[in-house]
């Protein structure tokens, strides 16, 4: 499985050709794509606030992430000005359908958390603690 599609090419082979998790995977299946879509379920934003969010991310990652997760219809990006293009992601309506999964997620790894680091509670600095509305 590529993981470097280029923008705008939904159909990045799937290794298991007709199976749905698989198919799940290949979309959201990333080191951040979750956070993202996380992120964005709370808002659009720009490329340096998303940056922002999330320190550990480098740029290029952020942009490949950025970019598949538009390759695969569920984030789009808006350019709102001129040259030095700013640009805006959001989530598509299709992106909105994998909100459930994502908030799902989110709260069995707050279980997680508290079971395997012995009730420490979810790090608000990565602004993942709070439902998905």
């Amino acid at each position: 499985m590529s993981k470097k599609a280029p923008a705008g090419n939904p159909a990045r082979p799937n290794p298991l050709p007709g199976c749905p998790m698989a198919a799940a995977f290949a979309a959201i299946g990333g080191k951040w794509k979750l956070t993202l879509l996380y992120w964005l379920a709370h808002g659009e934003s720009h490329f340096a606030g998303l940056r922002r969010r999330g320190a550990p991310i480098t740029p290029k990652v952020l942009a490949e992430q950025l970019r598949e997760l538009e390759a695969d219809g569920l984030v789009e990006r808006v350019v709102t000005g001129p040259v030095p293009a700013r640009v805006i992601y959001r989530l598509t309506p299709y992106g909105t359908t994998v909100l459930p999964v994502v908030e799902g997620v989110r709260i069995w790894g707050a279980e997680h958390l508290l079971r395997t680091q012995g009730g420490s509670a979810p790090d608000a600095a990565m602004g993942c603690a709070n439902a998905i509305a």
